[in-house]
């Protein structure tokens, strides 16, 4: 049976680490971003979303400005204030929203279309370029906000909108004669679909999302063939750039084994294969899914949760090309990544999409804002030299400071509408088991038969290991509680009502499983040590021999020019380096920082000489190394997270 997730009025996040950042996206950054979207943001860079949607709907007059898919920024804000109506009242907010949904209404033609960039700029050419055009991409988050804003407030009119476009599109699209046999060139629409069929329970809406799938990567191919019709020169290659594996329709989707191409549009895809897997039982998908996240996890993945190691088509390359000081590792692919990862815990509730889940959510993801929320990384490298970056052109991607915001703006309200549905998360269950995948200070509801069970978490998790969970239940009952033990734990102990849990008797694929007659006020004590770890690459991780990167419970650590000088990279840690960490409640937010003393090499800083003899005696400094994502909180400077290493 495929696992349920909690409606997110289930679930209390009272934690210390993410409480903070959810109140965060509630009050700054979905205000600042519906600020940008208005042009309201004096010296930002331009978005012109909202303008183009009142143009689009006769409301205003003028030329419709910003990339093509600028839609999508609003239909993402827009489903991250969802999240957040779905949780609590809030009124302005709602009537601002409302008021958005008009103007979308407003901009939908009479045939069901909505895209203001075709509606303003280019009407004659709906449908002519799907290689490029993102008009499904669009479609697909506008299909997504408007399930989330319907199931948080029970308004219809935006899902009414949705399902009225989404009816045109399976109109357009599908085998039949006189149909379109075309498929998105940035994936999105395929999982929104399923969300679409998940909340009207119309068949038509699954049926149309694998259409998309198993039409992808057909010969002929369609990208060639459109291009043909529409006199593109560019007949094979996206824009006279990149072959057909950057939109992962090089060849037919079942028989993908590897990941190519653009990351992002990847993991969208690969989500939406795992949601199909589920609901139409399609086991053939299932070991698609299996197999390529394989490839991803063990292959192409940076110690982050980073994904797509070359700014060359935001793209993954082939295995173990992880550079560090020019990935790409895009804000946004570490969030599908985390879509990905939630999809396949549940299908089938194992550790170790969990483990990668936490790994994106608590480095890769948060390393893209800033503490105060008014400003992201859209490239997540896992080493700067500002002055490097600022006149190379090969990592010109690489931006030393985060930003107020972008021409391409996809990355912000992405990070809004994960953050604010992190509840959906923490956990799944079916009508026997109940899975806690995350741990955080929460209170969980999970409606089960005729009666109801709730779960209390109180820990000061990601900083410290330990973890209570206390049952409350109106009656006795008998379920499984399955509790994730991180891979990155090489000690974990458990107890129930202080007596301790055998757990190599009760570990199955990576969680711990104590079923029994629940009672309330049963606790459930884990206990997860978190001494510094260091972990090494690879060997095939060319760039990464001779080096560690630090590690302690989930969060993965760095050094920053602030507390440790400039060159880096001339820091190396002893053979048996002993470490010291300390809370320190007033450093970015609160944060554990590492101590350890190490060695810079003895060469003079100040002499002119480019070369000079080498010299075996190093000096012994005092290192400190602080959480990756919160680098660049404090000005700007060198970062590095794989630190040499001593051999002998």
């Amino acid at each position: 049976m495929e696992m349920r997730t909690p409606q997110l009025n289930h679930v209390k996040i009272t934690d210390s680490f993410w409480k903070p950042r959810q109140e965060l996206v509630r009050d700054v950054m979905i205000p600042y971003q519906y600020r940008v979207m208005n042009d309201e943001i004096e010296g930002g860079e331009p978005s012109h979303a909202l303008e183009n949607f009142r143009i689009a709907a006769g409301q205003a007059e003028g030329e419709f400005y910003g990339m093509v898919f600028q839609d999508s920024d609003v239909y993402k804000w827009l489903e991250a204030v969802a999240y957040v109506l779905a949780k609590e009242d809030h009124p302005d907010l709602e009537k601002t929203a409302d008021e958005v949904i008009d103007l979308i209404a407003a901009a939908q033609q009479p045939d069901g279309y909505l895209n203001t960039y075709f509606t303003v700029a280019r009407p004659e050419a709906r449908w002519t370029n799907l290689r490029e055009d993102h008009e499904l991409y669009c479609a697909g988050h506008f299909i997504e906000a408007a399930v989330a804003y319907y199931e948080a407030t029970g308004k219809r009119k935006v899902l009414d909108v949705a399902c009225r476009f989404a009816d045109y599109i399976g109109e357009v699209f599908g085998p039949e004669e006189g149909q379109k046999l075309g498929y998105p060139g940035h994936e999105e629409i395929e999982l929104a679909l399923v969300k679409l069929y998940r909340t009207t329970n119309e068949p038509k809406y699954l049926e149309l999302s694998q259409y998309f799938v198993d039409q992808r990567g057909q010969q002929p191919h369609y990208f060639e063939q459109e291009a043909v019709a529409r006199g593109d020169i560019h007949v094979k290659t996206h824009g006279g750039r990149w072959d057909s594996r950057y939109n992962q329709s090089h060849m037919p989707v079942r028989e993908q084994k590897a990941a190519v191409g653009h990351s992002v549009r990847a993991v969208y895809l690969y989500a939406a294969l795992a949601d199909l897997a589920g609901d139409a039982n399609d086991q053939e998908l299932l070991q698609v899914c299996e197999e390529l996240w394989e490839d991803v996890v063990n292959r192409k993945m940076y110690i982050t949760g980073g994904i797509g190691s070359t700014s060359y088509g935001e793209a993954f390359t082939i295995p173990y090309d992880l550079p560090n000081d020019t990935s790409y590792t895009e804000t946004c692919a570490s969030i599908g990544l985390v879509f990905w990862a939630s999809r396949m815990l549940n299908l089938r509730p194992d550790s170790s999409y969990a483990d990668v889940m936490e790994r994106a959510l608590y480095n890769g993801v948060l390393s893209g804002m800033s503490l105060d929320g008014k400003s992201f990384f859209y490239v997540n490298p896992l080493e700067v030299w500002p002055d490097a970056a600022e006149h190379r052109f090969d990592k010109k991607h690489v931006k030393t400071t985060r930003q107020g915001w972008f021409k391409c703006a996809c990355c912000p309200p992405n990070l809004a509408r994960l953050l604010a549905s992190l509840e959906q998360y923490i956990l799944s269950y079916d009508d026997d088991s109940i899975y806690l995948h995350l741990y955080m200070d929460s209170t969980m509801n999970i409606p089960k038969a005729d009666h109801s069970v709730s779960l209390q978490v109180a820990t000061q998790y990601p900083w410290d290991g330990q973890i209570e969970i206390t049952v409350d239940t109106d009656e006795p009952q008998e379920f499984e509680l399955a509790l994730r033990i991180p891979g990155w734990c090489q000690t974990p102990s458990a107890a129930v009502n202080g007596q301790p849990l055998a757990l190599g008797a009760i570990m199955e694929r990576g969680y711990a499983k104590a079923k029994r007659v629940w009672q309330a006020g049963d606790k459930v004590t884990l206990y997860f040590p978190m001494p510094v770890e260091r972990t090494a690459a690879h060997p095939e991780v060319r760039i990464n021999a001779g080096r560690v990167a630090l590690q302690r419970g989930p969060i993965v650590y760095c050094l920053e020019e602030v507390d440790n000088g400039p060159v880096l990279t001339d820091i190396a840690l002893p053979l048996e380096p002993e470490f010291e960490t300390s809370f320190e409640p007033e450093l970015l937010g609160g944060v554990t920082v590492i101590k350890a003393d190490a060695y810079r090499s003895s060469s003079d800083y100040d002499d002119p000489r480019l070369y000079r003899p080498f010299t075996s005696s190093p000096q012994q400094v005092q290192i400190t190394a602080v959480p990756y994502y919160a680098w660049n909180n404090r000005g700007r400077g060198e970062m590095l997270v794989w630190i040499r290493q001593n051999c002998c």
